[in-house]
């Protein structure tokens, strides 16, 4: 096990922090427990690792456990939020702003990982939620390895998602098994082959990362945004084609259910540069129109 200790120079809330990164209540590479801790499991550059970190007497613990430990204890700071800059943001709605003194804490977490992103946030497209998540923990669980250090001796053990390579070996009848149409696992075996070229783009400014992404078939704005909202902490990286954020956006700020992307790129001008922020601190307000309409059905393949 390796130890390292930060203090950050504001408030930090972990779990706001560190949230994006959870694919469902069930995912077997992310982890929130009763003493407060956030554990979390990466394929890193240097291998594979789990990371607890605890936050007490405005002081931050990490503590790192296999191949990839000192890779992420090396990065701490990043991933809650050293790099982002949040006292730029400047509230332009009275929701916004309720919000945002409400949750002094928040940050925006770069993780400078992109395929761990991407892989989930493909898996996301076009279906619910409850698919997506399923598909991530059957996938990872089947696949991947467990975590190193006392995160794989867990209960309910948790594990570490597959390298590229054992992604690209994944048999269709496995995918067809954990609900993923041929159209979603053709678009990530073409992103594991480019994966190298791909996590290349944490080093690129978050509008080169996102044309890379994008050059693979299959992924798009969407997409793109998704990724780098958490590889690089894009405070303006806006989620567009979502088939509810747009009536979200449009209802908290303009009580305007029915806006669209473009009506929602509109609301959210003024907070040009910081608009990823702005939306996020809207979800948190909970301003959500009530539902219309019925819920998308869940279809799942496996079971035709």
């Amino acid at each position: 096990m390796r130890v390292r200790r930060w203090v950050p120079d504001g408030p930090l809330d972990l779990g706001l922090v560190l949230g994006p990164l959870r694919r469902g209540p069930a995912d077997p590479t992310f982890r929130a427990t009763a003493d407060g801790s956030v554990w979390r499991t990466c394929r890193t550059p240097a291998g594979p690792g789990t990371l607890r970190v605890r936050a007490y007497g405005g002081e931050v613990s990490g503590e790192a456990w296999g191949p990839g430990a000192q890779w992420l204890l090396d990065r701490l700071p990043e991933w809650l939020g050293a790099a982002d800059e949040p006292e730029a943001f400047v509230p332009r709605h009275r929701v916004v702003a309720l919000s945002r003194h409400r949750r002094p804490g928040l940050r925006l977490t770069r993780t400078g990982l992109v395929l761990e992103s991407l892989i989930p946030s493909v898996l996301e497209q076009k279906v619910t939620t409850d698919e997506a998540y399923r598909a991530w923990r059957l996938l990872v669980r089947r696949f991947g390895e467990p975590a190193p250090g006392p995160a794989g001796a867990f209960e309910r053990p948790m594990w570490v998602m597959p390298a590229p390579r054992t992604w690209a070996l994944i048999p269709s009848w496995e995918w067809h098994r954990a609900g993923v149409d041929d159209k979603r696992a053709s678009t990530i075996l073409r992103a594991v082959r480019v994966a190298a070229r791909l996590e290349q783009a944490v080093g690129m400014t978050a509008d080169e990362a996102r044309a890379r992404l994008e050059v693979v078939p299959g992924i798009g704005p969407w997409t793109s945004a998704e990724v780098v909202q958490r590889s690089h902490g894009a405070a303006d990286a806006v989620t567009v084609g979502d088939l509810h954020l747009p009536g979200i956006v449009g209802w908290a700020l303009a009580g305007d259910r029915g806006a669209d992307d473009a009506g929602m790129l509109r609301l959210l001008e003024p907070y040009a540069g910081q608009r990823h922020r702005a939306v996020r601190l809207i979800l948190l307000s909970g301003q959500v129109p009530g539902r219309r309409a019925p819920k998308m059905p869940r279809v799942d393949i496996g079971l035709l």
